[in-house]
């Protein structure tokens, strides 16, 4: 297996050891073996904007908070001008309430829903596209050799995924370092709780880099750009739409980055290729976070 890094460099990094997050369950192998693994919970969590319930969205149960604030902001819920006044979470009733100064009222919006391809079913709304329409992402200096450390470095974190499976990685980067790795059972979850953290610590996206394990979907395109990152990469592939979108909007889509190899389908104009692929090892099998355990 691939060595583990050190994340005291981070932010803030996965705990796999946090308690409530998996368990362990005993079951059967291929032999007939008794076998114990661990498993990822999963827990609702209703998310409410002052008096008005506005989802039920199921996650893992750690940054609460992160993930009411980030999923409102990238819905286009809560205004750049907003005053945010509390945001209360109740762990009995497994709740978020945020309270604005400015009253607010999405009964109209709320009727417009989309399932969307996320897993553990991601929801968006319906006008969410209306929100792009205004979206001007900056023009950030992608280094190619800042991207093959990045995927390294996140690749060997260690995480609820290389403990349990069953999830997803979402990483706020900038230049060659990774800032804040959040895990989700849905992806959209994993990238609100970061839209989250950067609402709450006043964070700049302009210099950002959006790092996700799973698909480049039309949702994580949409979130990506809402937030003001201009760059989006993983080591999964595209969707037609997600792809048309990210076009659409000019952002930097990089994809099935494996090793040496990745794929850039819009935003081209912003990769610096100061790294030649030849001097980057290629991934072996046992460091792909698939094999990883």
């Amino acid at each position: 297996m691939a060595r583990l890094v050190d994340t005291s460099d981070y932010l803030i990094a996965p705990d796999p050891n946090r308690s409530r997050l998996t368990h362990c369950i005993v079951g059967h192998d291929e032999n007939g073996a008794a076998t114990e693994i661990a498993v990822v919970e999963e827990r609702p969590l209703t998310i409410f904007l002052n008096s008005q319930e506005i989802v039920t969205a199921m996650t893992i149960g750690d940054y609460p908070e992160y993930l009411a604030l980030g999923f409102l902001k990238n819905q286009g819920m809560l205004h750049a001008d907003d005053d945010i006044a509390a945001v209360e979470f109740d762990e009995e009733l497994e709740t978020v309430i945020v309270r604005t100064a400015r009253q607010t009222d999405y009964e109209d919006k709320l009727r417009k829903k989309t399932r969307t391809s996320g897993c553990a079913i991601g929801t968006v709304f319906g006008d969410i596209m209306e929100g792009l329409e205004g979206v001007s992402l900056p023009n950030l200096t992608v280094k190619t050799s800042d991207l093959y450390i990045l995927a390294n470095t996140i690749n060997r974190t260690p995480s609820l995924y290389l403990e349990a499976g069953a999830i997803h990685g979402t990483v706020l980067c900038q230049d060659a370092r990774p800032l804040v790795y959040m895990e989700d059972v849905g992806r959209h979850n994993a990238v609100d709780k970061i839209a989250g953290w950067m609402l709450s610590e006043d964070v700049s996206p302009e210099d950002k880099i959006l790092y996700t394990t799973g698909r480049l979907t039309s949702e994580m395109v949409i979130k990506t750009a809402m937030m003001g990152i201009p760059a989006l990469v993983s080591r999964s592939g595209f969707t037609a739409w997600g792809i048309e979108i990210a076009q659409q909007v000019d952002l930097t889509l990089i994809g099935r980055m494996r090793g040496q190899r990745f794929v850039c389908l819009a935003g081209e104009h912003r990769l610096d290729r100061d790294a030649d692929p030849k001097t980057v090892s290629d991934e072996p099998k046992a460091a792909s976070r698939k094999a990883a355990r």
